[in-house]
Order: C-alpha cells, then sequence, then structure tokens
C-alpha cells in the first residue's frame, strides 16, 4: 500500500534529474591562447570581449585581475569579473579565481589570495 507513493516519487526525482541533466549549458570560446571579458547583455547572452593574447590560464586570470583592480581604482564597485580561456570560465572575485567549462557548471579553485592579496596556486605558499 506504501508502495506505490514511493514509486511515484522515485520516478518523478529521476525525471527531474533527467530534465536538468539535458539543461543547456552556456560554454565559453575554445579559441587557443586568446584570454576574453565576459560581458552579459541585457538578454542575458554572454559577449566575449578579446582581453590579451595568453600562453596560459594564470597570466590570462593575472590580465583579468589587473582589469578588476583597475576598474576599481577608477570609480568601479564591482567586485566580481568573468573572463574566459581555451573553453573554461573564470570568476575573479575578491577571494580568488575559480574555473568551470560552463557558466552553470561546479566552480573549481584555480588561484587563492595570499595574505597580502597576490593570487597564488593553492597549496603554493608555505604555511
Amino acid at each position: 500500500m506504501h508502495a506505490k507513493p514511493l514509486l511515484v516519487l522515485a520516478a518523478a526525482s529521476a525525471a527531474a534529474f533527467a530534465l536538468t541533466a539535458c539543461a543547456q549549458r552556456t560554454k565559453p570560446p575554445g579559441d587557443a591562447g586568446i584570454c576574453y571579458h565576459v560581458v552579459f547583455q541585457q538578454d542575458g547572452t554572454p559577449k566575449y570581449n578579446k582581453l590579451v593574447n595568453a600562453p596560459s590560464l594564470e597570466v590570462c586570470a593575472a590580465n583579468l585581475e589587473a582589469m578588476r583592480v583597475k576598474f576599481l581604482t577608477l570609480g568601479g564597485t564591482k567586485q566580481e569579473l568573468v573572463g574566459a580561456y581555451q573553453a573554461n570560465f573564470l570568476f575573479i572575485d575578491r577571494y580568488g579565481i575559480s574555473t568551470s567549462t560552463s557558466m552553470e557548471g561546479p566552480r573549481y579553485t584555480a588561484l587563492v589570495r595570499t595574505g597580502d592579496g597576490r593570487l597564488a596556486i593553492p597549496g603554493a605558499m608555505p604555511q
């Protein structure tokens, strides 16, 4: 008697999971060596502005961080910035830099802030 509601609940959960797995994800451009600053337009679509040619993700992240700091010194108030490099999104904020292969996907820590505000690879600084 109780098995039927559990079966319906399990089926509904499986259907919801399947729908989220098929959801459209925003993917960044995969151009080799090009670092982009991402700006979101009024309709929510991303616009990719070429920032620099960069040999690595770290160089791209450093350029995006310099842009973020420059905006702040010019009176801007936005603490977060989004960039893209070789099919990865870069999310820059006051805590560090994280990456993801899609806008909606999980984010992974790429660089963290040291005590004096510089960026470093996690675990590279002595404790």
